[in-house]
């Protein structure tokens, strides 16, 4: 092999590299680069999940997880990243229910409620593409938005 056919592979090599690494980078991390800043900052012990999910077990549950279908029963709080609350349902005698798996609820939940035991309580940092995207859900959460959830499972129900 010539040097200068050494040289042009070489080259190619290296342009086909960077042009692939952003890609590759959108698949592993779904947080933006800026988000993820603060994400690694303000939780850097968050677990993550295959689907870019990040979470911390702040109370064990014990027993069963819910599947796709059944219904659960759960106390949550939602924040934006500077802390603001946007939503919660915080009263035990009036959870907030929905079925798992069926989108009646963002990705992001429909992703984790499975991985939770019951009575287990969580801290969730979920992804733009993974909550409400590029549309937000106007006025209380702008677009593309990471959302940070405690969530605590109190009942599955079939």
């Amino acid at each position: 092999m010539s040097c200068c056919s050494f040289f042009r592979r070489s080259i190619f090599l290296l342009i086909g590299c960077l042009c692939v690494t952003p890609g590759l980078h959108a698949q592993r991390e779904k947080f933006p680069p800026e988000i993820l800043e603060v994400v690694e900052k303000s939780w850097p012990d968050a677990k993550k999940t295959n689907t870019g999910l990040r979470y911390i077990i702040e109370r064990a549950g014990s027993g069963a997880r819910p599947n796709a279908g059944e219904t659960v029963a759960v106390l949550y709080t939602g924040r934006l990243l500077s802390g603001e609350v946007f939503d919660e349902t915080t009263d035990k005698d009036k959870p907030f229910t929905f079925r798992v798996g069926r989108e009646q609820v963002i990705k992001g939940w429909d992703q984790i409620l499975p991985l939770m035991q019951l009575g287990e309580k969580r801290l969730v940092i979920i992804p733009p593409e993974l909550a409400y995207g590029t549309r937000g859900q106007a006025p209380r959460i702008p677009r593309n938005a990471a959302l940070v959830f405690t969530i605590e499972l109190l009942e599955i129900k079939p």
